[in-house]
């Protein structure tokens, strides 16, 4: 086993302020965000090509020009804002993998598939889960001005808007403390080998 993998991320989880990716659509589920046949691979090399492949392209494989993420306006966008209940169906890993590829740090919504959301933390893609009406705020701003940028911070667990409103959104204490490290579960764990030893030989 490698060092890195005893030792879990090194990064700090950083606030993020970028601008946001649209697609507000409901029940967008793990197929959609990468489908099946590119689940071969058990690497993360290369899927952010194929997030959401059958949207992003046409049957030849050229790019779709209605499709969000081929706006040139988007490229560099680390912010995604989605419709409700996120990431559901199948419990693939695949699906944060191809985010976390694309660029994505943080996905925005009204809720996220359990599974999905347990996934992504450990890939550290951070779901986002604010209210619907805090939701409906922020896409009517963001579709009124594209070019606004959104801070996430997980520190503070708020998303700022521009003009300094903030809007909460509630996550796991121990995925928090986790992502704020840079540490993973296990990394998390050997922070504690020296009272882990006290504990055994006093048992």
């Amino acid at each position: 086993m490698s060092d890195a993998r005893l030792n879990g991320p090194t990064t700090h989880f950083e606030p993020i302020t970028s601008r946001v990716v649209l697609l507000p659509v409901n029940d967008i589920d793990t197929d959609q965000i990468i489908p099946a046949r590119f689940l071969k691979v058990t690497g993360k090399n290369g899927l952010g090509e194929h997030l959401f492949a059958d949207w992003r392209y046409d049957a030849k494989g050229n790019l779709r020009s209605d499709f969000v993420l081929n706006n040139p306006a988007c490229k560099g966008a680390t912010l995604l804002l989605a419709g409700g209940n996120f990431g559901c169906g199948s419990s693939r890993e695949h699906a944060p993998w191809a985010l976390s590829a694309f660029g994505f740090r943080a996905v925005i919504s009204t809720s996220f598939a359990d599974i999905f959301a347990n996934n992504a933390l450990k890939n550290r893609v951070l779901p986002v889960a604010i209210s619907p009406e805090d939701h409906r705020t922020l896409l009517e701003r963001l579709t009124a001005d594209p070019a606004a940028e959104v801070t996430v911070n997980l520190k503070e667990k708020t998303v700022a808007l521009p003009g300094g409103r903030s809007m909460p959104f509630p996550i796991d204490e121990f995925a928090r403390r986790c992502l704020l490290d840079g540490v993973d579960e296990l990394g998390y764990l050997l922070r504690f080998t020296d009272r882990i030893a006290t504990f055994e030989r006093q048992a």
